[in-house]
Protein backbone atom coordinates (compact mmCIF):
# COMPACT_ATOMS: atom_id res chain seq x y z
CA UNK A 1 0.00 0.00 0.00
CA UNK A 2 1.29 3.38 -0.97
CA UNK A 3 1.89 6.57 1.57
CA UNK A 4 -2.10 7.90 1.96
CA UNK A 5 -1.46 11.51 1.46
CA UNK A 6 -4.87 12.58 3.76
CA UNK A 7 -3.68 14.79 6.48
CA UNK A 8 -4.59 12.93 9.96
CA UNK A 9 -7.84 13.50 11.19
CA UNK A 10 -6.29 14.52 14.56
CA UNK A 11 -4.33 17.38 12.77
CA UNK A 12 -7.15 18.54 11.32
CA UNK A 13 -9.10 18.38 14.50
CA UNK A 14 -6.50 20.37 16.14
CA UNK A 15 -6.36 23.14 13.68
CA UNK A 16 -10.33 23.65 14.20
CA UNK A 17 -9.53 23.77 18.26
CA UNK A 18 -6.87 26.14 17.87
CA UNK A 19 -9.19 28.58 16.01
CA UNK A 20 -11.59 28.39 18.85
CA UNK A 21 -12.34 31.98 20.44
CA UNK A 22 -13.71 33.48 23.42
CA UNK A 23 -17.22 34.74 24.15
CA UNK A 24 -18.46 32.14 22.07
CA UNK A 25 -21.28 31.15 24.53
CA UNK A 26 -24.49 32.18 22.52
CA UNK A 27 -22.43 30.74 19.13
CA UNK A 28 -22.04 27.78 21.16
CA UNK A 29 -25.35 26.39 22.58
CA UNK A 30 -27.27 27.61 19.19
CA UNK A 31 -24.84 24.83 17.77
CA UNK A 32 -25.34 22.30 19.87
CA UNK A 33 -29.22 22.99 20.89
CA UNK A 34 -30.74 24.88 17.27
CA UNK A 35 -33.28 27.83 18.39
CA UNK A 36 -31.99 28.51 21.47
CA UNK A 37 -30.78 32.50 20.52
CA UNK A 38 -33.77 34.06 19.68
CA UNK A 39 -34.79 33.89 15.57
CA UNK A 40 -33.63 37.20 13.72
CA UNK A 41 -35.47 38.40 10.70
CA UNK A 42 -33.28 38.12 7.31
CA UNK A 43 -31.52 40.42 6.09
CA UNK A 44 -30.34 41.95 2.52
CA UNK A 45 -26.59 42.40 1.70
CA UNK A 46 -23.37 41.96 2.70
CA UNK A 47 -21.16 38.67 0.72
CA UNK A 48 -20.16 35.56 1.45
CA UNK A 49 -17.14 33.50 0.31
CA UNK A 50 -16.92 29.78 0.56
CA UNK A 51 -15.12 27.11 -0.53
CA UNK A 52 -15.67 23.09 -1.74
CA UNK A 53 -13.35 20.26 -1.20
CA UNK A 54 -15.57 17.98 -3.66
CA UNK A 55 -13.28 17.27 -6.86
CA UNK A 56 -15.11 18.33 -10.26
CA UNK A 57 -13.57 16.58 -13.00
CA UNK A 58 -15.62 18.33 -15.45
CA UNK A 59 -13.90 22.11 -14.92
CA UNK A 60 -14.05 24.16 -17.88
CA UNK A 61 -11.30 26.43 -19.12
CA UNK A 62 -11.50 29.93 -20.02
CA UNK A 63 -13.66 29.56 -23.26
CA UNK A 64 -16.53 27.36 -21.23
CA UNK A 65 -15.99 27.95 -17.76
CA UNK A 66 -19.37 29.57 -17.61
CA UNK A 67 -21.12 26.68 -19.13
CA UNK A 68 -23.47 24.96 -16.56
CA UNK A 69 -21.53 21.78 -18.15
CA UNK A 70 -18.27 23.02 -16.94
CA UNK A 71 -19.25 25.11 -13.50
CA UNK A 72 -16.63 25.23 -10.91
CA UNK A 73 -18.03 22.95 -7.99
CA UNK A 74 -21.11 21.50 -9.46
CA UNK A 75 -23.45 24.54 -7.51
CA UNK A 76 -25.45 25.30 -10.52
CA UNK A 77 -27.92 27.00 -8.84
CA UNK A 78 -26.19 29.90 -7.95
CA UNK A 79 -26.36 31.17 -11.35
CA UNK A 80 -28.76 28.47 -13.21
CA UNK A 81 -32.10 27.10 -12.45
CA UNK A 82 -33.64 23.39 -13.16
CA UNK A 83 -36.96 22.70 -14.59
CA UNK A 84 -37.14 21.14 -11.24
CA UNK A 85 -35.36 20.79 -8.00
CA UNK A 86 -35.12 18.21 -5.68
CA UNK A 87 -35.07 19.28 -2.00
CA UNK A 88 -33.07 18.03 1.16
CA UNK A 89 -35.38 15.11 1.58
CA UNK A 90 -34.79 14.40 -1.73
CA UNK A 91 -38.43 15.01 -3.14
CA UNK A 92 -38.83 16.89 -6.20
CA UNK A 93 -40.06 20.29 -6.62
CA UNK A 94 -41.28 22.54 -9.17
CA UNK A 95 -38.62 25.25 -9.94
CA UNK A 96 -38.66 26.65 -14.04
CA UNK A 97 -41.52 24.23 -14.09
CA UNK A 98 -44.68 24.48 -11.92
CA UNK A 99 -46.45 21.53 -13.09
CA UNK A 100 -45.81 18.41 -15.04
CA UNK A 101 -48.23 15.74 -16.41
CA UNK A 102 -47.49 12.23 -17.95
CA UNK A 103 -49.59 10.41 -20.57
CA UNK A 104 -51.43 7.08 -19.35
CA UNK A 105 -48.20 5.10 -20.31
CA UNK A 106 -45.61 7.66 -18.52
CA UNK A 107 -43.99 8.13 -21.55
CA UNK A 108 -45.38 11.81 -22.72
CA UNK A 109 -44.65 14.74 -20.36
CA UNK A 110 -46.60 17.87 -20.82
CA UNK A 111 -44.17 20.64 -18.46
CA UNK A 112 -46.27 23.70 -17.54
CA UNK A 113 -43.60 26.40 -17.39
CA UNK A 114 -43.55 29.39 -14.62
CA UNK A 115 -44.53 32.73 -16.69
CA UNK A 116 -42.54 35.79 -15.56
CA UNK A 117 -39.17 34.41 -15.60
CA UNK A 118 -36.03 36.41 -16.55
CA UNK A 119 -32.72 35.36 -17.76
CA UNK A 120 -29.47 37.71 -16.63
CA UNK A 121 -29.85 39.69 -19.27
CA UNK A 122 -33.51 40.36 -18.87
CA UNK A 123 -35.13 38.29 -21.66
CA UNK A 124 -38.13 36.91 -20.69
CA UNK A 125 -37.66 32.69 -20.83
CA UNK A 126 -39.87 30.72 -22.87
CA UNK A 127 -40.49 27.63 -24.07
CA UNK A 128 -38.01 27.76 -26.89
CA UNK A 129 -35.36 28.11 -24.21
CA UNK A 130 -36.42 24.92 -22.65
CA UNK A 131 -36.72 23.03 -26.09
CA UNK A 132 -33.06 24.80 -27.29
CA UNK A 133 -31.62 23.81 -24.25
CA UNK A 134 -32.52 20.24 -24.12
CA UNK A 135 -31.89 19.40 -27.42
CA UNK A 136 -27.94 19.90 -26.30
CA UNK A 137 -28.97 18.14 -23.36
CA UNK A 138 -30.02 15.16 -25.14
CA UNK A 139 -26.53 14.80 -27.06
CA UNK A 140 -24.37 15.81 -24.32
CA UNK A 141 -25.75 14.89 -20.67
CA UNK A 142 -26.60 10.84 -20.20
CA UNK A 143 -29.94 11.77 -18.22
CA UNK A 144 -31.35 13.60 -21.37
CA UNK A 145 -30.62 10.67 -23.80
CA UNK A 146 -33.72 8.55 -23.06
CA UNK A 147 -35.86 12.24 -24.32
CA UNK A 148 -36.43 11.17 -28.04
CA UNK A 149 -38.55 14.55 -29.20
CA UNK A 150 -38.76 17.88 -27.24
CA UNK A 151 -41.06 20.19 -28.36
CA UNK A 152 -42.80 23.20 -27.81
CA UNK A 153 -47.01 22.93 -27.29
CA UNK A 154 -48.28 26.67 -27.12
CA UNK A 155 -46.16 27.74 -24.05
CA UNK A 156 -45.78 23.96 -22.97
CA UNK A 157 -42.88 21.78 -23.77
CA UNK A 158 -43.47 18.59 -24.64
CA UNK A 159 -40.60 15.53 -24.00
CA UNK A 160 -41.48 12.12 -25.69
CA UNK A 161 -38.77 9.34 -23.86
CA UNK A 162 -37.79 6.03 -25.30
CA UNK A 163 -39.67 3.71 -22.48
CA UNK A 164 -41.94 4.95 -19.94
CA UNK A 165 -40.52 6.98 -16.51
CA UNK A 166 -42.63 6.72 -13.70
CA UNK A 167 -39.80 9.09 -12.09
CA UNK A 168 -39.37 11.46 -14.81
CA UNK A 169 -39.55 14.34 -12.77
CA UNK A 170 -36.68 13.85 -11.20
CA UNK A 171 -34.25 13.61 -14.34
CA UNK A 172 -35.74 17.48 -14.73
CA UNK A 173 -33.68 18.58 -11.63
CA UNK A 174 -30.38 16.98 -12.93
CA UNK A 175 -27.17 19.25 -12.28
CA UNK A 176 -26.25 19.60 -15.77
CA UNK A 177 -29.79 20.15 -16.84
CA UNK A 178 -30.36 23.81 -16.51
CA UNK A 179 -31.89 26.15 -19.00
CA UNK A 180 -30.31 28.62 -20.26
CA UNK A 181 -31.25 31.28 -23.52
CA UNK A 182 -31.98 29.47 -26.78
CA UNK A 183 -28.67 29.90 -29.34
CA UNK A 184 -27.37 26.89 -31.83
CA UNK A 185 -26.03 23.90 -30.10
CA UNK A 186 -22.31 25.24 -30.37
CA UNK A 187 -22.74 28.54 -28.43
CA UNK A 188 -25.45 27.89 -26.29
CA UNK A 189 -24.71 28.59 -22.71
CA UNK A 190 -20.95 29.68 -23.04
CA UNK A 191 -22.23 33.43 -21.89
CA UNK A 192 -23.13 31.86 -18.74
CA UNK A 193 -26.72 33.80 -19.06
CA UNK A 194 -28.89 32.07 -16.36
CA UNK A 195 -32.14 32.44 -14.29
CA UNK A 196 -30.37 31.70 -10.84
CA UNK A 197 -29.98 33.81 -7.82
CA UNK A 198 -26.54 35.42 -9.22
CA UNK A 199 -24.85 36.23 -12.35
CA UNK A 200 -21.51 35.50 -13.22
CA UNK A 201 -18.81 38.67 -12.98
CA UNK A 202 -15.77 37.24 -13.17
CA UNK A 203 -14.13 33.48 -13.41
CA UNK A 204 -10.67 32.53 -12.81
CA UNK A 205 -10.74 28.51 -14.25
CA UNK A 206 -10.51 25.81 -11.81
CA UNK A 207 -9.80 27.64 -9.18
CA UNK A 208 -12.31 31.11 -8.01
CA UNK A 209 -15.71 32.32 -9.46
CA UNK A 210 -17.58 35.49 -7.89
CA UNK A 211 -21.47 35.81 -8.32
CA UNK A 212 -23.46 39.29 -7.94
CA UNK A 213 -27.20 39.43 -6.79
CA UNK A 214 -29.21 39.19 -9.04
CA UNK A 215 -32.38 41.65 -8.42
CA UNK A 216 -34.18 40.29 -11.90
CA UNK A 217 -34.57 36.70 -9.93
CA UNK A 218 -38.01 35.19 -10.12
CA UNK A 219 -38.42 34.04 -6.45
CA UNK A 220 -39.20 37.19 -5.18
CA UNK A 221 -37.00 38.93 -2.45
CA UNK A 222 -34.06 36.11 -3.04
CA UNK A 223 -31.43 36.11 -2.65
CA UNK A 224 -30.49 38.70 0.40
CA UNK A 225 -26.66 38.35 -0.51
CA UNK A 226 -25.22 40.78 -2.48
CA UNK A 227 -22.10 39.22 -3.03
CA UNK A 228 -20.92 35.54 -3.78
CA UNK A 229 -17.50 33.75 -4.22
CA UNK A 230 -16.74 30.29 -4.93
CA UNK A 231 -13.25 29.13 -4.18
CA UNK A 232 -12.32 25.57 -5.47
CA UNK A 233 -9.92 23.78 -2.83
CA UNK A 234 -10.26 19.93 -4.49
CA UNK A 235 -9.46 17.33 -1.96
CA UNK A 236 -7.37 20.12 0.13
CA UNK A 237 -9.50 20.01 3.68
CA UNK A 238 -6.54 20.84 5.42
CA UNK A 239 -6.04 24.45 3.49
CA UNK A 240 -9.49 24.69 3.29
CA UNK A 241 -9.73 24.85 7.13
CA UNK A 242 -6.99 26.34 7.92
CA UNK A 243 -8.34 29.37 5.33
CA UNK A 244 -11.93 28.88 7.54
CA UNK A 245 -9.78 29.51 10.82
CA UNK A 246 -7.67 32.91 9.58
CA UNK A 247 -11.09 34.68 8.36
CA UNK A 248 -10.63 33.68 4.36
CA UNK A 249 -13.96 31.49 4.34
CA UNK A 250 -16.94 32.28 6.12
CA UNK A 251 -17.93 28.24 5.18
CA UNK A 252 -16.49 25.07 4.31
CA UNK A 253 -18.25 22.37 2.19
CA UNK A 254 -17.18 18.56 2.27
CA UNK A 255 -15.63 18.82 5.37
CA UNK A 256 -14.50 15.09 6.45
CA UNK A 257 -17.58 14.12 8.66
CA UNK A 258 -15.02 12.54 10.97
CA UNK A 259 -14.19 15.46 12.65
CA UNK A 260 -17.81 15.80 13.60
CA UNK A 261 -17.39 15.19 17.60
CA UNK A 262 -15.05 18.41 17.86
CA UNK A 263 -17.03 20.50 16.26
CA UNK A 264 -19.75 20.11 18.15
CA UNK A 265 -17.49 21.46 20.77
CA UNK A 266 -15.98 23.83 18.73
CA UNK A 267 -16.85 27.68 19.85
CA UNK A 268 -17.32 30.31 16.89
CA UNK A 269 -18.76 27.79 14.48
CA UNK A 270 -21.11 26.07 13.56
CA UNK A 271 -22.11 23.20 11.20
CA UNK A 272 -24.59 21.23 9.09
CA UNK A 273 -25.22 17.62 8.35
CA UNK A 274 -27.03 16.43 5.53
CA UNK A 275 -29.41 13.16 6.88
CA UNK A 276 -27.25 10.88 4.30
CA UNK A 277 -24.94 11.81 1.56
CA UNK A 278 -22.00 10.30 -0.49
CA UNK A 279 -20.65 6.58 -0.17
CA UNK A 280 -17.88 4.69 -1.29
CA UNK A 281 -18.50 1.97 -3.28
CA UNK A 282 -16.73 -1.33 -4.73
CA UNK A 283 -16.90 -2.06 -7.75
CA UNK A 284 -16.49 -6.17 -8.72
CA UNK A 285 -14.84 -6.99 -11.63
CA UNK A 286 -16.86 -10.62 -12.99
CA UNK A 287 -14.98 -10.64 -16.40
CA UNK A 288 -13.22 -14.40 -16.74
CA UNK A 289 -10.29 -15.12 -14.79
CA UNK A 290 -11.29 -12.68 -11.73
CA UNK A 291 -11.86 -14.55 -8.54
CA UNK A 292 -14.73 -12.07 -8.07
CA UNK A 293 -16.64 -13.69 -11.01
CA UNK A 294 -17.53 -16.52 -8.54
CA UNK A 295 -20.55 -15.68 -6.42
CA UNK A 296 -19.31 -16.45 -3.79
CA UNK A 297 -16.34 -14.90 -3.16
CA UNK A 298 -18.41 -11.88 -3.50
CA UNK A 299 -20.67 -13.27 -0.96
CA UNK A 300 -17.99 -13.86 1.30
CA UNK A 301 -16.08 -10.55 0.83
CA UNK A 302 -19.62 -9.35 1.78
CA UNK A 303 -20.24 -11.06 4.74
CA UNK A 304 -16.31 -10.27 5.92
CA UNK A 305 -16.63 -6.75 6.16
CA UNK A 306 -17.43 -5.15 9.18
CA UNK A 307 -19.40 -2.37 8.97
CA UNK A 308 -20.16 -1.28 12.21
CA UNK A 309 -16.39 -1.02 12.85
CA UNK A 310 -15.86 1.03 9.58
CA UNK A 311 -18.68 3.59 10.71
CA UNK A 312 -17.78 3.71 14.56
CA UNK A 313 -13.99 4.72 13.28
CA UNK A 314 -14.17 6.49 9.83
CA UNK A 315 -17.75 8.66 10.68
CA UNK A 316 -18.77 7.99 14.30
CA UNK A 317 -22.34 7.54 15.71
CA UNK A 318 -24.36 10.62 13.94
CA UNK A 319 -22.45 11.31 10.95
CA UNK A 320 -22.25 7.60 8.82
CA UNK A 321 -24.90 4.82 8.04
CA UNK A 322 -24.24 1.33 7.18
CA UNK A 323 -24.52 0.16 3.44
CA UNK A 324 -26.68 -2.48 2.17
CA UNK A 325 -24.60 -3.21 -1.25
CA UNK A 326 -27.34 -0.58 -3.49
CA UNK A 327 -26.99 2.72 -4.25
CA UNK A 328 -29.44 3.57 -2.55
CA UNK A 329 -29.38 5.46 0.83
CA UNK A 330 -31.23 5.85 4.29
CA UNK A 331 -33.02 9.14 2.77
CA UNK A 332 -34.91 7.03 0.40
CA UNK A 333 -38.33 5.59 1.38
CA UNK A 334 -37.46 2.42 -0.39
CA UNK A 335 -33.91 2.26 1.69
CA UNK A 336 -33.78 -1.72 2.90
CA UNK A 337 -31.47 -1.86 5.92
CA UNK A 338 -29.13 -4.38 5.58
CA UNK A 339 -30.92 -7.43 7.62
CA UNK A 340 -27.53 -10.07 7.13
CA UNK A 341 -25.00 -9.35 10.43
CA UNK A 342 -21.52 -9.79 9.72
CA UNK A 343 -20.55 -13.49 10.01
CA UNK A 344 -16.83 -14.14 9.42
CA UNK A 345 -17.48 -18.11 10.13
CA UNK A 346 -19.88 -18.31 6.79
CA UNK A 347 -18.08 -16.47 4.52
CA UNK A 348 -15.13 -19.29 5.37
CA UNK A 349 -17.12 -21.71 4.49
CA UNK A 350 -18.32 -19.78 1.23
CA UNK A 351 -14.71 -19.22 0.18
CA UNK A 352 -14.06 -23.09 0.78
CA UNK A 353 -17.01 -24.22 -1.20
CA UNK A 354 -15.27 -21.51 -3.88
CA UNK A 355 -11.83 -23.92 -3.55
CA UNK A 356 -10.40 -21.35 -1.36
CA UNK A 357 -10.44 -23.19 1.70
CA UNK A 358 -7.18 -21.88 2.99
CA UNK A 359 -8.32 -18.35 2.68
CA UNK A 360 -7.77 -16.11 -0.79
CA UNK A 361 -5.58 -12.90 -1.66
CA UNK A 362 -7.65 -10.72 -3.95
CA UNK A 363 -6.51 -8.40 -6.61
CA UNK A 364 -5.05 -4.99 -5.54
CA UNK A 365 -8.19 -2.37 -4.64
CA UNK A 366 -7.41 0.48 -5.85
CA UNK A 367 -8.83 3.98 -4.70
CA UNK A 368 -8.94 7.77 -4.82
CA UNK A 369 -9.30 10.38 -2.33
CA UNK A 370 -12.28 11.62 -3.84
CA UNK A 371 -13.62 12.74 0.05
CA UNK A 372 -10.81 13.21 2.74
CA UNK A 373 -12.45 10.05 4.90
CA UNK A 374 -11.97 7.52 1.42
CA UNK A 375 -8.24 6.24 2.80
CA UNK A 376 -9.83 5.59 6.36
CA UNK A 377 -12.54 3.41 5.07
CA UNK A 378 -10.38 1.05 2.67
CA UNK A 379 -7.98 1.11 5.60
CA UNK A 380 -10.31 -0.03 8.04
CA UNK A 381 -12.49 -2.42 5.73
CA UNK A 382 -9.08 -4.12 4.68
CA UNK A 383 -8.06 -5.23 7.73
CA UNK A 384 -11.54 -6.38 8.75
CA UNK A 385 -11.36 -8.99 6.02
CA UNK A 386 -8.28 -10.23 7.65
CA UNK A 387 -10.47 -12.67 10.11
CA UNK A 388 -12.24 -14.63 7.39
CA UNK A 389 -8.90 -15.51 5.30
CA UNK A 390 -9.17 -12.93 3.11
CA UNK A 391 -6.17 -10.53 1.88
CA UNK A 392 -7.00 -7.17 0.29
CA UNK A 393 -4.36 -5.17 -0.50
CA UNK A 394 -5.05 -1.67 -1.10
CA UNK A 395 -3.39 1.26 -3.15
CA UNK A 396 -4.64 4.96 -3.50
CA UNK A 397 -4.46 6.27 -6.71
CA UNK A 398 -3.99 10.04 -7.79
CA UNK A 399 -7.93 11.82 -8.42
CA UNK A 400 -6.73 13.59 -11.48
CA UNK A 401 -7.87 10.92 -14.38
CA UNK A 402 -8.99 8.39 -11.55
CA UNK A 403 -12.05 7.30 -13.86
CA UNK A 404 -10.98 7.09 -17.13
CA UNK A 405 -8.01 4.56 -15.45
CA UNK A 406 -10.52 2.67 -13.37
CA UNK A 407 -12.61 1.53 -15.94
CA UNK A 408 -9.66 0.80 -18.34
CA UNK A 409 -10.33 -0.73 -21.70
CA UNK A 410 -14.54 -1.58 -20.51
CA UNK A 411 -16.12 -1.11 -23.71
CA UNK A 412 -13.41 -3.60 -25.53
CA UNK A 413 -12.97 -6.42 -23.27
CA UNK A 414 -15.20 -5.62 -20.23
CA UNK A 415 -11.91 -5.90 -18.03
CA UNK A 416 -11.74 -2.92 -16.03
CA UNK A 417 -10.20 -2.67 -12.35
CA UNK A 418 -11.29 -3.77 -8.99
CA UNK A 419 -11.45 -0.17 -7.83
CA UNK A 420 -13.53 2.26 -5.34
CA UNK A 421 -16.41 4.62 -7.30
CA UNK A 422 -18.10 7.61 -5.08
CA UNK A 423 -22.44 7.41 -5.44
CA UNK A 424 -23.91 10.00 -4.55
CA UNK A 425 -28.05 10.13 -3.38
CA UNK A 426 -30.69 9.75 -6.13
CA UNK A 427 -34.26 8.95 -6.66
CA UNK A 428 -34.23 4.87 -6.71
CA UNK A 429 -35.29 5.06 -10.30
CA UNK A 430 -32.08 6.82 -11.04
CA UNK A 431 -29.68 5.18 -8.28
CA UNK A 432 -31.32 1.28 -9.13
CA UNK A 433 -30.58 1.37 -13.08
CA UNK A 434 -26.31 2.20 -11.96
CA UNK A 435 -26.39 -1.77 -11.98
CA UNK A 436 -27.74 -2.37 -15.42
CA UNK A 437 -26.04 -5.47 -17.00
CA UNK A 438 -23.90 -3.12 -19.48
CA UNK A 439 -22.58 -0.72 -17.13
CA UNK A 440 -19.06 -0.80 -16.02
CA UNK A 441 -19.99 0.29 -12.40
CA UNK A 442 -21.66 -2.91 -11.96
CA UNK A 443 -18.88 -5.22 -13.28
CA UNK A 444 -20.99 -6.06 -15.68
CA UNK A 445 -23.30 -7.95 -14.05
CA UNK A 446 -24.93 -11.01 -15.52
CA UNK A 447 -26.66 -14.47 -14.64
CA UNK A 448 -30.30 -14.75 -12.96
CA UNK A 449 -30.36 -12.26 -10.12
CA UNK A 450 -29.84 -9.38 -12.87
CA UNK A 451 -32.44 -10.85 -15.31
CA UNK A 452 -34.91 -10.79 -12.36
CA UNK A 453 -33.70 -7.31 -11.40
CA UNK A 454 -33.52 -5.45 -14.34
CA UNK A 455 -37.28 -6.80 -15.08
CA UNK A 456 -38.52 -5.53 -11.68
CA UNK A 457 -36.46 -2.45 -12.94
CA UNK A 458 -38.71 -1.65 -16.38
CA UNK A 459 -41.48 -2.60 -14.41
CA UNK A 460 -41.28 -0.36 -11.80
CA UNK A 461 -41.10 3.14 -14.46
CA UNK A 462 -43.84 1.85 -16.04
CA UNK A 463 -45.85 1.75 -12.28
CA UNK A 464 -47.52 4.77 -11.58
CA UNK A 465 -48.36 3.76 -7.92
CA UNK A 466 -45.34 4.54 -5.40
CA UNK A 467 -46.75 1.84 -2.97
CA UNK A 468 -46.39 -0.80 -5.75
CA UNK A 469 -43.03 0.54 -7.21
CA UNK A 470 -41.59 0.36 -3.33
CA UNK A 471 -42.56 -2.81 -3.19
CA UNK A 472 -39.72 -3.92 -6.50
CA UNK A 473 -37.33 -2.13 -5.27
CA UNK A 474 -37.28 -3.72 -2.11
CA UNK A 475 -37.52 -7.03 -3.79
CA UNK A 476 -34.87 -5.62 -6.38
CA UNK A 477 -32.14 -4.97 -2.91
CA UNK A 478 -32.86 -8.08 -1.84
CA UNK A 479 -31.52 -9.67 -4.90
CA UNK A 480 -28.58 -7.38 -4.74
CA UNK A 481 -27.99 -8.74 -1.17
CA UNK A 482 -27.74 -12.33 -2.52
CA UNK A 483 -25.93 -11.64 -6.06
CA UNK A 484 -23.62 -8.69 -4.48
CA UNK A 485 -22.75 -7.03 -8.17
CA UNK A 486 -21.29 -4.31 -6.00
CA UNK A 487 -20.09 -3.78 -2.35
CA UNK A 488 -21.47 -0.20 -0.17
CA UNK A 489 -19.70 -0.42 3.31
CA UNK A 490 -21.37 2.70 4.81
CA UNK A 491 -21.88 5.96 3.79
CA UNK A 492 -21.40 9.51 4.91
CA UNK A 493 -24.06 12.35 5.74
CA UNK A 494 -22.45 15.37 3.90
CA UNK A 495 -20.66 18.74 6.27
CA UNK A 496 -20.02 21.73 5.99
CA UNK A 497 -19.22 24.34 8.37
CA UNK A 498 -19.64 27.83 8.73
CA UNK A 499 -19.58 30.95 10.59
CA UNK A 500 -21.94 32.02 13.34
CA UNK A 501 -23.05 34.99 11.96
CA UNK A 502 -24.15 32.71 8.61
CA UNK A 503 -27.56 31.83 8.71
CA UNK A 504 -29.59 30.30 6.64
CA UNK A 505 -27.02 28.16 5.19
CA UNK A 506 -27.59 24.06 4.62
CA UNK A 507 -26.36 20.73 3.73
CA UNK A 508 -27.57 19.01 1.47
CA UNK A 509 -27.27 14.92 0.45
CA UNK A 510 -26.48 15.62 -2.66
CA UNK A 511 -24.33 18.57 -2.80
CA UNK A 512 -24.81 19.89 -5.82
CA UNK A 513 -28.19 20.49 -5.11
CA UNK A 514 -27.89 23.20 -2.48
CA UNK A 515 -28.92 26.53 -2.71
CA UNK A 516 -27.86 29.88 -1.70
CA UNK A 517 -31.10 31.75 -2.26
CA UNK A 518 -31.96 31.87 1.10
CA UNK A 519 -28.43 32.24 3.07
CA UNK A 520 -27.79 35.44 4.59
CA UNK A 521 -25.55 37.09 7.23
CA UNK A 522 -26.56 38.46 10.62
Amino acid sequence: MNTLETAPVSALRRQLLMGAGAGSALALSELLWPGTAQAAQPRRGGSLVYTSTYPNNRMGDARNGRHPQHWLDLNNRSAYNALAWVDENLEVQPELATAWEPSDDLRVWDITLREGVLFHDGREMTADDVVSSYRFHQTSTGYARQIVQVEKVGKKVRMTLDAPNSEFPYVLAEYHLMIMPAADKEKIGLAGVGTGPFRIVSIDPKRRIILERNEKYWRQGYPYLDRLEVVSSPGRMEGALNGFRGGLFDAVVGVDPGLLPDLERTPDLRYSLSNSGDQALMVLPKHEGSPLNDKRVRQALALAIDREKIIRIVYGKKAGWVGNDSHLTPANASFLALQRPRDVARARALLAEAGHAGGIKLPTFYFAATWPEVPRVFQVLSESVKEAGITLPIEQRPSDGYRQWRVEDAEKTRKHRFAYTPAGPRNPGVSLYRLRPDNNEAGYWSGPGCDEYMALYRRSLAEPSADRRRANYVRMQEILRDDVPIISAGGRGNLLIHKPNVQGLRSHPQFWSMRFDEVWKS
